[in-house]
């Protein structure tokens, strides 16, 4: 996974780096196939925005928390992230337990052929 850190209107350490990287890896739990990640940190007014874009197959994630602190804001939106991760990833599940939610056209052919086969009874 490719994770690129942008830092608007300020500098990040490179210990803040390092730890957003380290932090969006552990996502990979959550979903094999996610393509990259983009992080980026702006600094207005004393606060510091985390927005964290993650494009997984064919969704695209993203997330926004503000905090004081850079690391902190991006643990935050991780947190977040990590949680739109699991709903997704049980999103997969019970779509491939239940079949794709897919309906077969015999199921419901049966149920029309019933009825044509009243009204030409009654006729």
């Amino acid at each position: 996974m490719q994770i690129t850190v942008t830092a608007r209107h300020t500098e990040l350490s490179h210990g803040v780096r390092q730890f957003a990287q380290t932090r969006l890896e552990k996502l990979t739990k959550y979903a094999n196939d996610i393509h990259g990640a983009h992080v980026i940190v702006s600094l207005e007014k004393h606060v510091h925005t985390a927005e964290i874009t993650l494009s997984v197959n064919s969704h695209e994630l993203v997330v926004r928390q503000e905090h004081a602190e850079a690391g902190a804001a991006i643990e935050l939106a991780a947190d977040r992230l990590e949680e739109q991760m699991r709903r997704l990833k049980d999103k997969r599940i019970d779509q491939v337990q239940r079949g794709g939610g897919k309906t077969f056209p015999n199921e419901h052919s049966d149920a029309a052929d019933d009825s044509a086969d009243d009204s030409a009874e009654q006729a």
